[in-house]
C-alpha cells in the first residue's frame, strides 16, 4: 500500500470540544479513523499526525519530502502567516493537498488569505472531515 502523511496543525486535537458549530461534534480520533479507513478503501496506508508547533509539522513536511510521500495537510491557523512552512511545502516531492474543514473564505477576512495554496498541489475545503476523504481520493488518482 502507498503510504501517505495526514498532517494537522494547531488545534485540531480539540476537534469535537473545539467550535463545534464551526467544525462539528466528531473528535480528533473519529477523523483519524475516517481517514486510515477511506485510505483501506483506496489501497493507502494513512499515518494521521498533529501538532500544534510550527517547527515539528516543517519537519514532517520536510520528511515528506525526503522520501517522496504525498501529504494531506490541514495547516489550521499557519495557513494564514507561516513562510516556513510554505517554504517547506515548496520542497515537496510528491502531490500535497491542503485541506480545510471548514471554508475559510466564508470566515473571518484574515482567514481569506493562504500562503501555503500557491505550493499544494491543490485545496480541498468546507465539506467537514469529508474534505480528508476528498483530499484522500485525490491523491490516490494522481498514482504518483
Amino acid at each position: 500500500m502507498r503510504p501517505v502523511l495526514v498532517l494537522n496543525g494547531p488545534n485540531l486535537g480539540r476537534l469535537g470540544s473545539r467550535e463545534p458549530d464551526v467544525y462539528g461534534a466528531q473528535t480528533f480520533e473519529d477523523l483519524s479513523a475516517l481517514c486510515r479507513e477511506a485510505g483501506r478503501e483506496l489501497g493507502l496506508s494513512v499515518e494521521v499526525r498533529q501538532t500544534d508547533d510550527e517547527a515539528e509539522l516543517v519537519g514532517w513536511i520536510h520528511e515528506a519530502a525526503d522520501t517522496r510521500t504525498p501529504v494531506v495537510l490541514n495547516p489550521a491557523a499557519f495557513t494564514h502567516y507561516s513562510y516556513a512552512l510554505r517554504d517547506a511545502i515548496a520542497q515537496r516531492t510528491a502531490p500535497l493537498v491542503e485541506v480545510h474543514i471548514s471554508n475559510p473564505n466564508a470566515r473571518e477576512t484574515f482567514r481569506h488569505t493562504s500562503v501555503v495554496a500557491a505550493v499544494a498541489t491543490g485545496t480541498i475545503a468546507g465539506f467537514g472531515l469529508r474534505s480528508y476523504e476528498l483530499a484522500l481520493r485525490a491523491i490516490a488518482d494522481t498514482g504518483e
